[in-house]
């Protein structure tokens, strides 16, 4: 199956879970916002149609034939026993879903240091709130995340997240690893050494060929100023 995958185009954003697993299990699949206006246009056209009893609220989502799975954990949970990157039991392919539903909850998190009062406004018309924001989020959240993460790495073995083989669990913790090293370089550099396990695993998977190769492609968008990570020099003291 050719899977049509829809998201904004030039942001990593929550899109960017579902392009590795995706890119890991050499999937067939096509990033059509990124194909020009006629692909923007078609992912608002699947947004806007008021014929669909079904419609997505927000990209991403994925059109799998005449399916349409929208929100990130939930074409994730869709695709893992497509791609073969989720337990083939029920208990655990839920086990998984769980965590993923947790990386959903630390993304937010994320997106909060720079913009805790709305979306709607700029970084610089919220810069205290952001600065506190940051502060609670390195003393507090991360090390609660990241800590039970590292948790669960060890108790499963230490090499993968979920069962016995790598799994989009996997995959999303390099992503969250790549983003927080993008973001704040000096705070991730200091806290590393509290979660060695998720640091091994973030560089077992950059290793693997398909995600080596998918990283150096063009296909790969850069992390920037948009999106969930973005670097503010005085939110990395």
């Amino acid at each position: 199956m050719r899977y049509e995958f829809y998201y904004h185009p030039t942001v990593q954003g929550r899109g960017e879970f579902v392009r590795l697993a995706l890119e890991e299990a050499g999937a067939d699949y096509v990033d059509v916002a990124r194909k020009g206006k006629a692909g923007a246009a078609a992912m608002f056209k699947i947004i806007n149609d008021k014929r669909s009893a079904r419609p997505p609220f927000a990209p991403p989502f994925l059109k799998a034939g005449k399916l349409v799975v929208a929100q990130t954990a939930n074409i994730l949970f869709y695709l893992g026993p497509q791609l073969k990157l989720s337990p083939r039991d029920e208990a655990g392919r839920l086990w998984a879903h769980q965590l993923q539903l947790s990386i959903t909850d630390l993304v937010v998190e994320i997106h909060d240091t720079h913009h805790p009062i709305t979306s709607w406004l700029y970084y610089e018309e919220q810069r205290p709130a952001a600065k506190r924001r940051t502060r609670d989020f390195w003393r507090y959240r991360v090390p609660k995340f990241l800590g039970y993460f590292e948790h669960i790495l060890q108790r499963n073995g230490g090499r993968y997240l979920v069962g016995g083989r790598l799994s989009y669990v996997d995959l999303s913790l390099f992503q969250i690893i790549e983003g927080l090293r993008y973001a704040f370089p000096k705070r991730m550099k200091r806290f590393e050494k509290k979660v060695p396990g998720l640091v091994a695993l973030h560089d077992r998977v950059a290793a693997r060929p398909r995600i080596k190769a998918y990283m150096a492609s063009k296909r790969r968008i850069p992390f920037s100023q948009w999106g969930i990570y973005r670097y503010f020099k005085e939110l990395d003291a």
